[in-house]
This record gives structure tokens, C-alpha cells and sequence, in this order.
């Protein structure tokens, strides 16, 4: 049986980097997705090698989640092209730290259609992936499972991103069950049965009629329905976006380890 990796969403700044993935060590993590929601804030080259030789020292296995700032299906064809370059300088300076996956959410349906909205975004990420290989970027994109309705990112739709632009994948089941009011846990792991390697996102989630709210604390249960809905053979990091993302983790090591689920 392939071991499950856990950890948090967030390293913290650059000189706290290095420091938290030591204590990260200490505490059984083994994973940690590098939160540059807000921005890249990474961005020397000498620093990024730094961070991401630490991590392999440790067997701290890195992703990074690209920013908020994301629509590859805008009205404004500007929005669209900074849009695409967030998503290479997270690839870039992924290939410094030597993460695996750039996650992201990759765009809005507004006023387009769902059927013209999947074209736009289909073709964007072509686009990223003739410069990613150009450009020898090593993280593979993972276009992420959306909590919103009205935001792109339904488990059929991530997985046709997949099929049709050999991209990777992002599974969050606190978003797919905030967007469709059920885990899914079943259809959503037959849909990406074919790959050898899944990654999610997991915490709690507060939500409505239109989706996803916010993150909460990880309720006990819920990670132990989680475990007990997992493949066994296969690679698995599981990165936790909770208030507490750490304090989680090491909730979900423990209950892992015990096979208590």
C-alpha cells in the first residue's frame, strides 16, 4: 500500500521558509502546498533553490497554488493574457523550488456559456502548455475542482481538461461537496481513475445554496470518510486549507496512522 503524504496549505514568508519546513518535519508533514494566492512572492531564483533543496532534504514534497487573479475565459482578452502569465511565473519559479504541481482555478462562466466557456479556458491551457515544455518548466498544471456555481471547475469539467489538454488535476472535496451538496467521493475518483498520482485538498466548509463560503476546522468524521474513500494503490498528498492547515494535518497523520476509519 502507497503511503498517503499530508500538509498544510502555506509555508510562510521567505525567511520563515526554511525554518517551518524543518518544524514540518518534526511533525510527520510531508507535503506543503506554497500559497501565492495573493501574489508570487518568491521571486529570486537563489532563494526559491534555497527553499526547495530544504524541502527535498526533508521529503517536504512541494506544490504551489497560483493566484486568485485567474479568468482564462474573460470578456477582455488583457485579463485573459496576465492571466496566462501568472500561471508561467508560478511554473517558473515552480521549476526553481522544484514543486510538482501548479495548482489553479482556472476561470468564471459570467455571461458566456458553458459549452463556449470550456472552449476558452481548453485553449488557454494548450496555449500554457506549449510554453511550459518550450520553457522546460518542470510542475505539471492542476486545474483545480471550484467550490462556486458560477465559477468553472465541476469535477466533469476538470476532468475534460484532462482528457483534452494532458494537464494534471487539483480534487478539492470540501469544494466539490460546497458546489454539489455531496462529496461524490465514488464518481469523482472513477473520473480520474486513469492517473497514478491525486492531488487534494481537504478541510472543512461552510456553505450555500451557491456554493462554497469559507473554510472551517476539519471535523474528525469527515477526514476519516475521506481515508476510508481512497485507492490504496496509488500516490496520494492530501494538502489541508483549514484555519488551522498545520493543526489539521497533523489530525488527519494521527487518524491515518491509527487506521482508525
Amino acid at each position: 500500500m502507497k503511503k498517503i503524504k499530508f500538509g498544510p496549505g502555506g509555508l510562510g514568508g521567505v525567511e520563515e521558509a526554511i525554518p517551518n519546513l524543518e518544524k514540518y518535519k518534526t511533525l510527520g508533514i510531508e507535503a506543503c502546498e506554497i500559497e501565492f494566492t495573493y501574489g508570487i512572492y518568491i521571486k529570486k531564483k537563489e532563494e526559491a533553490f534555497r527553499i526547495g533543496e530544504a524541502a527535498k532534504r526533508l521529503g517536504i514534497k512541494l506544490s504551489i497554488h497560483a493566484p486568485y487573479w485567474i479568468n482564462l475565459n474573460s470578456v477582455e482578452k488583457e485579463k485573459v493574457e496576465k492571466s496566462k502569465e501568472r500561471i508561467l511565473a508560478c511554473l517558473e519559479v515552480g521549476t526553481w523550488l522544484g514543486a510538482y504541481r501548479v495548482v489553479f482555478h482556472p476561470g468564471y462562466y459570467g455571461k458566456i456559456g458553458k459549452k463556449e466557456t470550456y472552449s476558452n479556458i481548453k485553449k488557454a491551457v494548450l496555449e500554457i502548455q506549449e510554453i511550459r515544455k518550450e520553457k522546460n518548466y518542470t510542475p505539471k498544471l492542476a486545474p483545480e475542482t471550484t467550490g462556486k456555481i458560477n465559477v468553472f471547475g465541476s469535477v466533469e469539467e476538470i476532468a475534460s481538461l484532462v482528457r483534452d489538454t494532458k494537464c494534471e488535476f487539483t480534487i478539492d472535496f470540501a469544494h466539490i461537496l460546497a458546489r454539489e451538496k455531496s462529496y461524490r467521493f465514488e464518481e469523482t475518483l472513477k473520473a480520474f481513475e486513469s492517473s497514478k498520482k491525486i492531488h487534494l485538498h481537504f478541510s472543512g466548509i461552510e456553505y450555500g445554496e451557491k456554493g462554497e463560503k469559507k473554510h472551517i476546522p476539519t471535523d474528525e468524521s469527515a477526514i476519516k470518510k475521506l481515508l476510508k474513500a481512497l485507492p490504496k494503490n496509488k500516490e496520494i498528498i492530501i494538502i489541508n486549507e483549514s484555519p488551522d492547515p498545520v493543526g489539521d494535518s497533523i489530525k488527519s497523520i494521527k487518524i491515518y496512522a491509527d487506521g482508525e476509519y
